[in-house]
């Protein structure tokens, strides 16, 4: 798993790539944050602010509230699955692999005994040896068996499994037993240098059938197929709250809460809770919100940067933007600097335009793509549309064939941030010749929308699970790819990001992802706006929460500080 979606709108109920609704203003989503009561940084940065304290300094004891609930999907392997239903999976099933905000690999002593990677005549070998007091809440134990369901469940070979990424499990050409049954030998064909992004956690083997994978956890928990210091307490569908309580049997370090309870709240509610005391974190971008929760008694504002980014998804497979040509001149039309004002304004923020979905400014090997494939150029979005043969009509709306060059956009949720933005892009295009349809939709249909593909133009955020932005070069841009949510792609392309996930060099194969993705840019379909910052009202003492950046405490760190 490594990045995951999130709406343009509710920044509360949003958390590899996995989807999850975000608001606009909603670096928010994320579920860290940074230093100084108020403060937000300068730039875009890889500034931390999470108040990080060892174990030993949590007190016993406590209760963590926040707002959030769960997803439609809840594996979060599954293509449908959003950043929601990586927060939900990560509370309660196992969590192998996290990495430390800057994107160093860190493996839990409570699942992995010792890991050796190994390279054999240009093949890689992984043996994973795992703790042996590791069992599944069903007493299952987590041994090579476990490792081999989640490689064939996500390695594209059964075609019927809606896996949200192939790339990188395609390339194992074995999972088998070690030493033991405790022990997990993993051969690749080739080297894969981000190996370890694919076994952050392991499914139970009894979750790892076609129709578990696909629809067991469809609105339900299943708590005894995971394992962790803390299991489901309450799963509630009516209400689509989610209590987590200490698990009885972890066998690790004892988790610090006694409970971790989300409450399902909308955008406007979360920041109410936080305000009136219910709730201990709320996420934010808005500068009206940012209002709100600053200066609340016994708490503070924790900001730094953000592992997100959110883009305008264009669907090619809707009518009127089938052709690449309207695409370009839609997307020539766009001001992002713009739409970064609008999205910053009174935050004290800037920051310089994203270049790529893969990485990020402050991360080695950062390309800025876009520049070098758009330009914000409406006079030529003009001529691209006279030459395609869309003719200004007499209300200003381009018309060919007798059809109106009306493109829909949609707008989930009552924001006024999201709606300024919505409006910001209607006036753009308007002077063009193209006339935006904005249309309502409910906050609770992301999943749906995206899942289906319903719409035209789509404001959205993905989450960089972890930092190995070339991994998920087809996980973005793949036409073979469920979690391409715009359609657009070629064989031809598919080839050359297949071939470059073979190149066992990090470097050379994160430059080479950089070349194919400029390429897909000059498909239309895909245009990076902003990051933004990650802003988190907390109260006073909660531990390792706010902005992490590529950080993941482990839920049992998380807590109250002594």
């Amino acid at each position: 798993m490594g990045s995951r979606i999130a709406s343009a709108a509710a920044v509360t109920a949003a958390l590899a790539l996995t989807v999850t609704a975000c608001s606009s203003s909603g670096s928010g989503s994320s579920g860290s944050g940074t230093s100084g009561k108020g403060a937000t940084p300068a730039a875009a940065s890889a500034k931390t602010d999470y108040n990080p304290q060892p174990y030993d300094n949590i007190k016993d004891g406590g209760t963590y509230t926040t707002a959030g609930t769960f997803d439609d999907q809840g594996n979060p392997f599954n293509a449908n699955a959003t950043l929601t239903a990586s927060r939900i999976w990560f509370w309660y099933n196992p969590d192998v692999i996290t990495y430390s905000p800057t994107g160093e690999v860190q493996y839990n002593p409570d699942y992995l005994s010792d890991v050796k990677v190994t390279d054999s005549g240009g093949n890689q070998r992984v043996v994973l040896t795992i703790n042996p007091k590791a069992t599944y809440n069903d007493g299952t134990p987590i041994d090579w068996t476990a490792v081999k369901a989640t490689w064939q469940a996500n390695n594209g070979k059964n075609k019927d499994y809606n896996a949200s990424s192939t790339e990188g499990y395609s390339n194992i050409t074995s999972v088998t037993r070690g030493a033991d049954d405790k022990q997990a030998v993993i051969d690749f064909k080739g080297v894969d240098p981000w190996w370890s992004s694919l076994f952050t956690t392991f499914l139970n083997p009894k979750a790892a059938s076609v129709d578990a994978y696909n629809d067991a956890y469809v609105k339900k928990a299943h708590p005894e197929w995971g394992a962790g210091p803390y299991t489901v307490g309450t799963f509630d569908t009516k209400t689509g709250n989610v209590t987590f309580v200490r698990n009885p049997k972890w066998w690790g370090k004892k988790g610090k809460l006694d409970k971790r309870i989300y409450v399902n709240l909308d955008s406007a509610a979360a920041i109410n809770a936080f305000k009136n005391g219910q709730t201990d974190y709320a996420a934010t971008g808005s500068a009206e919100d940012l209002k709100q929760i600053s200066g609340v008694k016994g708490t503070e504002v924790r900001s730094g940067g953000s592992p997100f980014e959110y883009s305008l998804y264009v669907n090619t497979k809707s009518t009127v933007l089938k052709d690449t040509q309207v695409r370009k001149a839609l997307l020539e039309s766009v001001d992002r600097e713009q739409i970064a004002k609008i999205q910053f304004q009174g935050l004290d923020y800037s920051e310089p335009l994203p270049g790529s979905a893969l990485l990020y400014s402050f991360q080695k090997g950062y390309s800025d793509n876009v520049s070098a494939v758009f330009k914000y150029n409406p006079d030529d979005a003009k001529k691209i549309l006279d030459a395609a043969g869309w003719k200004a009509g007499g209300d200003g709306v381009r018309e060919k064939n007798g059809t109106k060059l009306t493109v829909g956009y949609t707008l989930l949720g009552d924001d006024p941030l999201n709606k300024a933005t919505a409006n910001a892009f209607a006036a753009m295009l308007k002077p063009v010749g193209i006339q935006l349809d904005i249309k309502k939709a409910d906050e609770a249909d992301f999943a749906k929308i995206l899942s289906e593909r319903d719409f035209d133009l789509f404001l959205s955020g993905n989450r960089s699970m972890d930092p190995f932005g070339a991994r998920y070069l087809n996980q973005f841009y793949g036409t073979d790819s469920d979690s391409n949510l715009t359609g657009a792609g070629t064989p031809e392309l598919d080839k050359e990001i297949h071939a470059a996930a073979q190149i066992s060099d990090p470097d050379k194969q994160t430059a080479e992802a950089n070349a194919i993705e400029r390429k897909e840019l000059a498909q239309y379909a895909f245009l990076p706006l902003y990051s933004g910052p990650s802003i988190y009202g907390v109260k006073d003492g909660l531990a390792n929460v706010g902005a992490t950046i590529f950080g993941t405490p482990l839920p049992e760190t998380i807590g109250w500080q002594k």
